[in-house]
């Protein structure tokens, strides 16, 4: 049953990285991958907050597998942070990767701390 709930919730994250990823880009004009930025972003406060009540509260191993590794799994991407990343290196834009590098790890691992801080929390 979990492999099913765990396919499930990865088809729900794929489409709602989709629409998140749409959504940027009909606001947003730019060749910095703000999308993919604000996608890993979101998707590292939520895992925290979700490590956090796993802890903290007893949140069942299924729910965590199924919400962390199936639904923010697919939400979250690093291969295309990586395509990104490579891309814009592969263009001469050499500063705009290192701010694509930077920015991704500080504000995940950011997001992340914040989001345990609140999981542990609630």
């Amino acid at each position: 049953m979990t492999a099913v709930l765990l396919m499930v919730a990865g088809s729900i994250g794929a489409l709602l990285r989709y629409e998140m990823e749409l959504a940027v880009r009909r606001r947003t004009v730019s060749e910095f991958p703000r999308g993919t930025l604000i996608i890993n972003v979101s998707g590292s406060f939520a895992l925290g907050v979700l490590v956090g009540l796993a802890a903290h509260r007893g949140i069942p191993t299924t729910v965590v597998v199924v919400v962390g590794t199936g639904l923010l799994g697919a939400y979250t991407t690093f291969s295309t942070f990586s395509f990104d990343t490579v891309s814009q290196a592969g263009r001469g834009q050499w500063r705009a990767a290192a701010v694509n590098v930077g920015a991704s790890l500080v504000l995940g691992l950011g997001a992340a701390a914040v989001g345990l801080v609140i999981g542990q929390a609630l």
